[in-house]
Parts: C-alpha cells; sequence; structure tokens
C-alpha cells in the first residue's frame, strides 16, 4: 500500500520519520526532514510502521546528488544526500534527543560536534560480505534488499590504499568465507583478513604485497606476511592484530585521545581503570601521567595486542576477561574509571560495580548515543553529574555517533 506523507525529522538509525494518517510514526529510509514524499508501506506494527521510498515529490532544499552509484541499494552510507556541515548538525541533534527523551536529562551539556578532516575515504579498516560469485559487497538496504549482499564497483569510505586493492579481490564462491576486510596501516601497509567457519586455509592468488591472515573462531593463522599491522597515533605506533578492533577513523582517533588528556586532571598519584581497553590506545597515553593503570579487555587477541604497545610501562597491569566478572573482585580504588564499551553499552553489573568503586570522575566513549543515554540515567541516579558530551564523527555519510561523556561526583 502506497501512502503520501510529510517527513519531519531524522531518527537515530538513519531513517527519515513522519506521521501516517492514523498517526503512527512511518520511518523511511534516504528521505529528508521537509520532504513530501509518496511511500509504500513494507512493515506495520500498532505503534508505527516502515516505509520505502517510491518517489519524491517535494524535495528538501538540502538535498544532493550522492557521490555514490550505490547510494540508495547499499546499506553502508545513509546521508549521502545531505551537505557534510548538515549531517554535524543533524546527528548532534539526535544525540540531543537521545540523552534527552531516553536519558531524561534536561538541557544536556552538548558540545558543537568535532568533524573529522576529511569526510570521505576516512576508513583504515572495512568489512566486505561475498555474493554468491564471490564478489565483494555490502548487506543491502532497506526491505527490497534485507539480508541481500549487493556487489559493489565503488566506495568512497575506505582509504585510498584499500580503495586501489579491493577491485582487485574476488574469491571461489565455495572458498568459505564469510566476511573479507582489509585494514590500512603505517606507509600503506594492508592486512587482507579472511573470516571463516573453517580452520582450513582457502586458496588464494594475490598479486600484491600484502599480509593475509583466516581468523576463525576468533584464532587468526597467517597466510602470508604479518599477523598485524601497525597504525600510527600521534606518532606513536600501535601494534593491531587481525581479530583486534581498533578504531576506523584514525585522525578522529587522535582527537579523541587529545581531547581526554585535556579533560582528564590526572597526576602521578592517580590511579586509572581503562575498561574494554583493547589494544591500549587511551592507556598508552594516560600511563605515563598515572601512577597505576589497569586494563579490562575480554578479547584475548586485543590483550596481546595491549601487553605489546604498553610493554614499557611498568605502572600497568591487565585483566583478561568480561567487565562484569572482574570489576565486582577488583581491590583497587581509581581515581578515574575510563569505559569504551560496544554497542549495546555498559552491564547493568558493570555500571554497578563502577558506582561502588566511587571514582571520582568517569569517562564514557560511546558509539550508541541511545545506549549512552540509557547508562547515563544510571550514572547520574548513582550520585554523578554529567559535565559535558564531545561528539566526534568518526563516520561520515552514516548515522553512526560516537561521543565522550564526562561525568564527576
Amino acid at each position: 500500500m502506497e501512502q503520501e506523507i510529510l517527513l519531519t525529522t531524522l531518527a537515530y538509525g538513519g531513517d527519515a520519520m513522519g506521521r501516517l494518517e492514523d498517526g503512527r510514526a512511518v520511518f523511511v529510509p534516504f528521505g529528508l526532514p521537509g520532504e513530501r514524499v509518496r511511500v509504500r508501506l513494507t512493515e506495520e506494527k500498532r505503534a508505527f510502521a516502515r516505509g520505502e521510498l517510491v518517489e519524491i515529490l517535494e524535495a528538501s532544499p538540502q538535498r544532493i546528488m550522492p557521490r555514490c552509484k550505490h547510494f540508495g541499494v547499499c546499506g553502508g552510507c545513509h546521508y549521502q544526500n545531505l551537505p557534510y556541515e548538515e549531517q554535524l548538525k543533524i546527528k548532534t541533534q539526535i544525540l540531543r534527543d537521545q540523552l534527552t527523551r531516553i536519558g531524561r536529562i534536561e538541557n544536556p551539556p552538548l558540545r558543537e560536534m568535532i568533524a573529522s578532516p576529511d569526510p570521505w575515504n576516512y576508513r583504515n579498516h572495512v568489512q566486505f560480505h561475498l555474493t554468491e560469485e564471490g564478489k565483494l559487497g555490502y548487506v543491502g538496504a532497506g526491505p527490497s534488499f534485507a539480508q541481500g549482499i549487493i556487489p559493489i564497483t565503488e566506495c568512497h569510505l575506505p582509504e585510498e590504499s584499500i580503495n586501489t586493492l579491493w577491485p582487485q579481490l574476488e574469491f571461489d564462491p565455495d572458498a568459505n568465507i564469510e566476511r573479507v576486510s582489509l585494514r590500512a596501516g603505517k606507509e600503506n601497509d594492508l592486512m587482507l583478513v579472511l573470516e571463516s567457519n573453517s580452520a582450513e586455509s582457502p586458496e588464494l592468488e594475490i598479486e600484491a604485497e600484502i599480509s593475509v591472515a583466516l581468523v576463525f573462531e576468533e584464532n587468526a593463522a597467517v597466510i602470508a606476511g604479518n599477523d598485524h599491522i601497525v597504525i600510527p597515533v600521534l606518532g606513536r605506533d600501535f601494534h593491531v592484530s587481525a581479530a583486534s578492533f581498533f578504531q576506523v577513523n584514525t585522525a578522529l582517533a587522535e582527537k579523541m585521545v587529545q581531547h581526554l588528556l585535556t579533560c582528564l586532571t590526572v597526576s602521578l598519584s592517580t590511579t586509572l581503570l581503562d575498561v574494554y581497553c583493547g589494544v591500549g590506545l587511551f592507556s598508552a597515553f594516560l600511563a605515563p601521567k598515572c601512577e597505576r593503570v589497569i586494563g579490562i579487555e575480554s578479547s584475548p587477541s586485543a590483550c596481546e595486542d595491549f601487553a605489546i604497545n604498553l610493554d614499557e610501562f611498568d605502572n600497568v597491569e591487565l585483566y583478561e576477561g568480561l567487565a562484569e566478572e572482574i570489576i565486582p573482585y577488583l581491590k583497587a580504588k581509581p581515581d578515574i574509571v575510563l569505559v569504551d564499551p560496544p554497542r549495546a553499552g555498559l552491564d547493568k553489573h558493570v555500571v554497578d560495580g563502577i558506582l561502588k568503586l566511587k571514582p571520582q570522575v568517569i569517562a564514557y566513549i560511546s558509539c550508541d548515543p541511545s545506549t549512552l543515554a540509557r547508562d547515563s540515567k544510571r550514572m547520574i541516579e548513582g550520585g554523578y553529574k554529567l559535565k559535558q558530551v564531545t561528539p566526534f564523527d568518526l563516520f561520515p555519510q552514516t548515522y553512526h555517533i560516537e561521543s565522550i561523556s564526562i561525568f564527576e561526583q
């Protein structure tokens, strides 16, 4: 069924929102606020519906031509039809709305979003799926392409070194490869990571001199070259293994580190707890300024990288395991707790454990404003005040929003 509606706002997740005649909210990918559109309803619930954009009857004056020919069918980008300056405003508004509506925070202390120096070709890591023919692609957008893989011939998000190589890659459809990743490091070094449900290495013919690793059940096996890549941040090299997470926008990772160094008052008497510490990106810059740094990380690969990246420091210790299982048994009394959780945010036991530790400051690095808002509410109910929230645009052209929030007792 098709309906004509007026789109009024952009919601978190990338969809534009309008209202049906019966008052229900309807979410439409690739629409913009202020546009009158014709949509085809693809899903109907009691409180809301989802629709597919059929025709733009009245276009927004903000609408621009997307750079990529796959925009609208590929699920990788959401805002290529908006000028970059407008993307920053929209994301800031969405973050404010989530903090107000979910977190119940009136007038959240939101600062101006830190823009990416370049809104294109910023990703040092990109993940592809494979089509049935073995070609690289992304998950399609909208119900027409739900769960389907769209083969691509261009992408404007990866760094240039990645973009030079990936169009040359093609795989045997029977190679038992689930996903293909490319990572760019120092001096344009590249690593090809093959994710598989089998420990058997596929046959490859790659002429480029790159590292190749097979990841099976979080275990990485080297097929060619090195088992890691080196990513420099603010003049410091980070050892990042095939199965380890690292921020995909290096330029913005640097700005996040600088922001924390400015916001956190540390001294040689400070004990800092770094939860979800990963390969040690933030600990490496804070350790020289603290008396003691304690890291908690569940990924074995990231723990190995952390140990290498912070090997020079005698005041650093690392616990491998789930945060909710380690924090309740910590004997240390940290002055500052730094958390960088996945999109699901903080487990309730982690929040409760941190509140029992009673640090003076909690720094929360978030990649999901809805779970940040939920966890902020818990922190505030636990006696903390939200002092500032600074968004960072790590993911231009997409709906994703990174931020750093500072809580104080």
